[in-house]
């Protein structure tokens, strides 16, 4: 029986292991505050755990859990634990992968065990342990180190093991990112002492917390993804970067990945017949109405003129299909008020778009073969007649015609001999 699993029993069967009216309190307003913040955050966290592949992924859950430590018996932070994972597995991450997220709620329930017994073993055994001297704010630190270092350890480990490739570099990751953890746990504690003495300050906090994450997390990754003008989709460079790590990202899952490419119908027309800029608003019009039928962590990328693309991470083909004309009906049906060249405006009915789709692996093993299949499958949409989804077909393997391979080399032998 190892430590870790002692000190959760000796914490959970405690000598006050009876739950409080005030500590099912705390817990329902955390439980709220953690599910919220993910809501709001679920989009950056997507694109930080794509970015995360080889790397420790880290994220603000932790201000939440540890703050739970601080006030409420182990016996209710695993359930917190698990509803927060829960959540993010079905609204932020994806189900695809279940046994990433099985995992990282194994990790802080095992931290969190092993911060409740540093609590327990510094005196503070009764909630709130929030610290009131110097010696229970050493404590309390003692314990966040130990959350921290534990959790860590156990991510660092994983990563070593799941992925033979990765160097120890890259599995420590980013000093700056494990900086964000310890502000979170530090956040853990401030709202575990405000949620003690004036819980009605927290949704206040909460809104600090999510300014936070906002403005420290995102713009790094905004700017390495980097965002096209003049429509608010990915730019073409991103998107270029984003399609190997996620095939990479496929390939451990042992998942799928689907691809649209899409070009506009009739852009050459509304540029020719109202200007560029009417181009840029229609453009424009039409990423808004893609990202409103795609689904959280998919990415939309303009990689030309007038051609989209959708990166569709675990999609298989019928949900790739499916997804696929959604955007079209919604495209025939989208109406744009756009400037025209003389200072006045136009109204254009429907933008109809062409659509290529293809599914890694089914139809490709490289980010190449996968573009070129569904640039092709494109291609015979618009030839087809336009406003249309054309999927790729995996490539029928060669037919060699035995008899006549036969034949072929009876002849060339009997040639040689003479």
């Amino acid at each position: 029986m190892t430590i870790t699993t002692l000190a959760v029993r000796s914490t959970v069967s405690g000598p006050n292991s009876g739950i409080r009216h005030a500590e099912w309190v705390a817990f329902v307003v955390l439980a709220v505050a953690s599910t919220l913040h993910l809501e709001c955050a679920r989009g950056i966290e997507r694109r930080r755990e794509m970015a995360a592949n080889t790397s420790p992924h880290t994220n603000l859950k932790c201000l939440w859990i540890f703050a739970a430590l601080l006030l409420l018996p182990l016996s209710l932070v695993i359930p917190l634990v698990v509803l927060a994972y829960t959540y993010s597995w079905f609204r932020v991450y994806g189900r695809t992968v279940a046994h990433r997220k099985v995992f990282s709620t194994s990790t802080y329930i095992l931290a969190s065990a092993a911060a409740a017994a540093v609590l327990r073993a510094g005196g503070l055994l009764d909630a709130p342990r929030v610290p009131t001297s110097f010696w229970t704010l050493l404590v309390v630190l003692a314990a966040a180190a130990t959350w921290w270092l534990v959790n860590y350890a156990l991510v660092i480990g994983a990563i070593l093991l799941s992925s033979p490739d990765a160097t120890a570099r890259d599995a420590l990751g980013e000093l700056s990112d494990q900086l964000v953890v310890c502000a979170g746990l530090g956040l853990g504690v401030a709202i575990a002492a405000v949620q003690t003495s004036y819980p009605w300050v927290v949704p206040v906090l909460m809104v600090t917390v999510l300014a936070l994450h906002r403005d420290l997390l995102l713009p790094q990754y905004q700017r390495a993804a980097g965002v096209d003008d003049k429509t608010g989709l990915a730019t073409s460079s991103y998107w270029a970067s984003a399609v190997p790590a996620e095939l990479a990202r496929a390939d451990t899952l042992r998942s799928t990945v689907g691809l649209l490419m899409l070009d506009l119908d009739k852009f050459k027309e509304i540029n020719d017949t109202y200007g560029h800029p009417a181009g840029d608003e229609a453009l424009r019009a039409v990423g808004e109405s893609i990202r409103a039928e795609v689904r959280h962590g998919d990415l939309v990328a303009r990689v030309g003129g007038d051609e989209l693309a959708v990166l569709l991470p675990g999609a298989f083909e019928s949900e790739v299909l499916e997804i696929a004309e959604r955007i079209r009906a919604r495209l025939v049906d989208l109406t744009v008020t756009v400037s025209t060249a003389d200072g006045g405006t136009a109204k254009l009915d429907g933008v109809p778009a062409s659509f290529g789709a293809a599914v890694y692996p089914d139809v490709a093993t490289t980010m190449d073969q996968l573009v070129l299949a569904a640039d092709d499958a494109l291609l015979t949409a618009k030839r087809s007649g336009r406003n249309q989804i054309v999927s790729a077909r995996p490539n029928p393997p060669a037919v060699i015609d035995r008899s006549e391979e036969s034949e072929h080399h009876s002849d060339t032998s009997v040639n040689d001999g003479h």
